[in-house]
This record gives C-alpha cells, structure tokens and sequence, in this order.
C-alpha cells in the first residue's frame, strides 16, 4: 500500500537529522539525537530523534547537556515548536534560553529577479573555478564580521574589518567543501563589486528536494543595499532549478524576517534554538 505524501514539517524533520550525518556521528540519548563532528568541524547541536515515541523529558536533556559538556560541545538544542511542541516548556524548565525564530517556507511564485533588488553583480561559487578558495575564505569572513553586528541596520564595519578576518582554510575543509559545491548539496552565493570586494554572502545545503537556505549576511557598511535579499533570491532560484521543491529557512528576528518576505518567503511555523542563559553577576 502506498503511503501518504509527507507533510512540510515531516520533510523539514528528515533533513534536520540527515544534514549533520555527513560530517558528525550521531548519539541517541533518550528521546534527543545528538550529533557529535567528526574532528574539528563546526559545532552541532541536539534534536528530538526522528523514531522517538514520545516527547523529550528534563532527563532527557540533563544527559544529552551533561555529555556536551564531557566533550566540550555547545549545550545546544534545536528543534521545530510545530513539530515538538513540549520540549519549548522543558528546555526552559532546564534553564536554558530559547531563540524562538521565524520559520519561513518560500512561496516560488513570489519569487522575484535578484537583479531588480540591487545593482550590485551577484556570483555562485564553483568547486573548479580557480579562485574557489578564496571565494569560500569571503564567505566565511563577510558572515563573521556580519553576524558580529547582528540585525539589519547599518555599522561601520566593512571591507577592512573583512579582510582582517580572513583565514586560510586548512585542505580538509576545502575539500569538504569543494566536494559539496560539486555534488549539489550545497550552494553558496557573493555579492561582490569590483572595487569594494565581497560584501555579502549566503549558502544553501540540500538533501533531496528540500533545502535550508542559511548563513545570509552582509556587512554593516553596506546594508540597505537590497544584498541580503538578493543573494537570498539568487539561491532560491539555483534551487529551484535543480528541482528543490521545499526550500526554507530561519530568520533571526521579525526585522530580519522583513527581508525574507521581501523575496517570497512566508512564515509557516518556528524554530527553537535553545541555549544555557547567560549567567548574570
């Protein structure tokens, strides 16, 4: 017998848990998953386990936080409240801080060319351009000068600022990325002038049909230049046209959600992300 058709959010929770598979292990604890990165990958996070039977409990993430602390690993949970309604009151009751964000599914008929949001040249990265390594180190730097001043509004934080954060990336990672570039399962996006350099960036990660479209920063310097959401468009638009038909994202804050609605992006729900809160003196 055929099964039904998955929902939005029973897609969303498939590519939750597949994403960090390829780069971390996974821990079951309880009724939570936590992905643990092969060596020094970027730090990952705990989430409800696809086959759990019933709602995380305290315990339950008394052991997933007490062996994130064993491996020096964030105490961190992400989850969507649509699915897991129960775990918001038991993270809380935890003591940990919870991001409630804007959970936004793009509607391609609002689509709009990236080229009517801003004049500034937009660029995908390719895994066998020569200047691939150094498309992926601004990346990287733009999104930590970017998310450094977090929000939409204007700083003095520009292309100094960017070009001080610039790192080499060690060949692994390089190569981990290229391998993604090359293969589809992940898109990355510049908004580059030929004066100013890279000015904002964005990426995508795709498993399947369906996509996350994360990462999307630009320098305070040059906000309120139509960058974020052109670089946003841009890779739905790549998406789109390799057959991505769910296509996603999270937006840190309403104001931030204000650009995403600009480009077709319609909130359909929340994503949690929860944290210890901070320790006040």
């Amino acid at each position: 017998m055929d099964l039904p058709p998955a929902g939005p959010f029973d897609r969303l929770e498939r590519f939750y848990d597949a994403v960090p598979r390829d780069t971390a292990r996974a821990e079951d604890h309880g009724t939570l998953v936590l992905f643990v990165p092969n060596g020094a990958g970027w730090p990952l996070y705990a989430r409800p386990r696809l086959d759990a039977t019933g709602p995380p409990s305290l315990a339950d993430v008394a052991t997933v936080r007490e062996r994130q602390r064993a491996l020096g690993l964030p105490e961190a949970f992400e989850w969507v409240h649509e699915s897991t309604p129960e775990l918001l009151a038991v993270a809380r009751s935890a003591g940990l801080s919870v991001l409630q964000a804007p959970l936004m599914v793009l509607d391609p008929s609002a689509l709009p060319d990236p080229g009517t949001l801003t004049d500034v040249p937009l660029r995908l990265l390719d895994a066998a351009a020569p200047g691939f390594a150094a498309d992926v180190a601004a990346r990287r730097a733009v999104a930590a000068v970017g998310f450094a001043a977090a929000g939409t509004a204007p700083g003095a934080a520009g292309p100094a600022q960017r070009d001080a954060a610039l790192a080499e990336l060690d060949e692994a990672a390089l190569d981990e990325e290229r391998t993604r570039v090359a293969d589809g399962r992940r898109l990355s996006v510049l908004a580059v002038t030929p004066t100013e350099g890279a000015l904002a960036s964005g990426m995508a990660m795709r498993v399947g049909d369906v996509a996350e479209i994360a990462g999307v920063a630009t320098l305070p310097a040059a906000r309120r230049r139509g960058l974020g959401a052109a670089v946003t468009a841009t890779l739905a638009r790549e998406l789109l046209a390799a057959g991505t038909d769910l296509i996603f994202l999270s937006a840190g804050s309403v104001d931030i959600a204000r650009v995403y609605l600009r480009v077709g992006f319609r909130r359909v729900g929340t994503a949690c992300i929860a944290e210890p809160a901070p320790v006040t003196p």
